[in-house]
């Protein structure tokens, strides 16, 4: 099994949602054993679908609220997870005068999917569920919690 990482960084375009759910699955798998965060390269608005695919694995982000790379209180992290192409380019500049790790997981963006309210939240829960995926997959610890 993979060693965790002491800090992580989820990144993406405006930090409302992709990086917010990471963040949050991250969070709920390994408490304060990792310190993670979340950014976009601008901030957003809170992303409501975003909040109700959340809420239906028991995870509360309606009081998220969204920030950018330059919000940071810090910079420094073990790795920086990039989740849409924007986010990559504004990681590689954070870390380009130190020794980080950086991952490019290209997520799709669930806001662009258009039709009813239930075929919008599909692709939400898709993401989250790849994102749940991939994280486990990435930061396994042995007997973590189900979602």
């Amino acid at each position: 099994m993979r060693e965790l990482p002491g800090s992580v960084l989820f990144a993406c375009t405006y930090n409302a949602i992709r990086s917010p759910m990471a963040e949050a699955i991250m969070r709920y798998l390994h408490g304060r054993q990792v310190y993670v965060q979340s950014a976009g390269v601008r901030a957003g608005d809170l992303d409501p679908f975003m909040v109700v695919a959340m809420d239906e694995i028991g995870i509360d982000l309606s009081r998220h609220r969204p920030k950018s790379f330059d919000d940071l209180d810090d910079d420094y992290f073990d790795i920086v997870v990039s989740l849409s192409p924007e986010a990559q380019h504004r990681a590689v500049e954070l870390t380009r005068n130190s020794h980080c790790e950086i991952e490019f997981w290209h997520m799709p963006d669930p806001s662009l999917v258009d039709g009813s309210r239930e075929t919008k939240l599909d692709a939400y829960r898709a993401l989250r569920d790849l994102l749940l995926r991939r994280i486990r997959e990435r930061f396994p610890v042995e007997g973590s919690p189900q979602l």
